[in-house]
């Protein structure tokens, strides 16, 4: 049977060590730990180099992203005091959604008017085609007029001649041959008043031919122009009813019942957040490989990381943020500092991964572009 060792012996069997054992077993250990600090940072410097050459070479990433849309403003068309406000801010809406309604007694007025103004245009064009016939019936009689005129002229002058062939015999009076002289030149002038008038009656025809030849009734210009005085209120009519332009959802709402709008006056907002898409700010010098067409993958603040959404880039911005800043920086002045530029990059969404996971314009995104593509 095995004794037990008492602490004493214990104590006893290291002071007979030898002392030399110890600054051998402290340098051994130290080469041990030398050598895992050094395989520790051969390790992570090896990470990192693979690292570098298998990932962040062949992708650029920033943080400096954020969720844009083409927002849809809304504008009044027509003038006129508001009658009903249908939405309110943040609240989602279809296309041709009606937003809001305007007081629309003037609209139908004006249009009242106007297919009064058509009607009476288009019973004056008519009225051509009868003026037609009675332009026709007085150029006949002016003809008549110049056939009895040219009979007068002739029987003047036959009583002309008749009394200057018995005027060298004294058979007619002075007085008498000087009244036929009348009569004749009486009767030439009535020839040319009469011819005169039927020129004047053939003119007034073909002016009144003018306005209804090789036309019809509808594609007469003054109808036209009736007829589109007609739409133009009929459509302001419509106007009065403002609708949504597109899907969205409703953002700063300025409109109020009661208020008199004037045409143009902005009304609110509709942004699209369906068509959402971001704009991203690299670094002017992480865009030597950026192509239009490459992979995105995007990460929102609003879902984590958990959420990935899948993008491309279709488009750089044509400057910097700063060059098209209200302000722009003055680079010529002798205090100059150079600052890294960051250039808007645009990238398209999925829209399976935006219908999945809805975005807010504004949101801060973060993008990682894969360049290897």
């Amino acid at each position: 049977m095995n004794k037990p060792i008492s602490q004493d012996e214990l104590q006893g069997a290291a002071s007979t060590a030898s002392p030399s054992t110890k600054p051998a077993r402290t340098a051994s250990l130290r080469k041990k730990l030398f050598a895992g600090l050094a395989g520790a940072v051969v390790l992570v410097g090896g990470g990192a180099y693979a690292y570098q050459t298998g990932v962040a070479a062949k992708q650029v990433e920033t943080d400096n992203a954020y969720v844009a849309a083409d927002a849809a403003q809304v504008t009044a068309l027509v003038g006129g005091p508001v009658a009903q406000v249908r939405v309110v801010d943040t609240q989602a809406v279809r296309k041709g959604d009606v937003l809001v309604v305007l007081d629309a007694t003037n609209a139908h007025l004006d249009l009242a008017e106007a297919e009064a103004a058509l009607a009476q245009t288009e019973r004056k064009v008519r009225g051509y085609g009868a003026n037609d016939q009675a332009l026709g019936g007085q150029v006949a009689a002016r003809k008549a007029d110049v056939a009895r005129a040219e009979a007068e002229l002739a029987r003047a002058r036959l009583e002309l001649d008749r009394r200057q062939a018995l005027a060298g015999s004294g058979a007619v009076a002075g007085e008498e041959l000087t009244s036929a002289k009348t009569a004749f030149s009486a009767a030439q002038a009535a020839l040319a008043q009469a011819r005169a008038n039927v020129a004047a009656a053939e003119g007034s025809r073909e002016a009144n031919a003018v306005l209804i030849s090789g036309v019809s009734l509808d594609a007469n210009p003054e109808v036209a122009a009736a007829r589109a005085r007609v739409e133009q209120a009929r459509v302001n009519l419509e106007r009065t009813v403002i609708r949504a332009p597109v899907d969205g959802v409703v953002a700063r709402r300025s409109v109020q019942v009661g208020q008199m709008l004037q045409t143009g006056a902005p009304l609110m907002s509709v942004v699209p957040v369906q068509q959402a898409y971001v704009n991203a700010n690299f670094k002017e010098g992480q865009l030597r490989q950026v192509r239009i067409g490459q992979p995105v993958e995007l990460e929102s603040d609003l879902y984590g990381d958990k959420v990935v959404y899948h993008g491309k880039v279709v488009g750089l911005a044509g400057g910097t943020g700063s060059a098209f800043a209200v302000i722009p920086a003055q680079n010529a002045t002798g205090n100059w500092i150079k600052v890294v530029q960051r250039l808007p990059v645009r990238v398209a969404l999925d829209p399976k991964d935006l219908a999945a996971h809805p975005l807010k314009v504004g949101l801060s995104i973060k993008a990682t572009i894969h360049i290897q593509d």
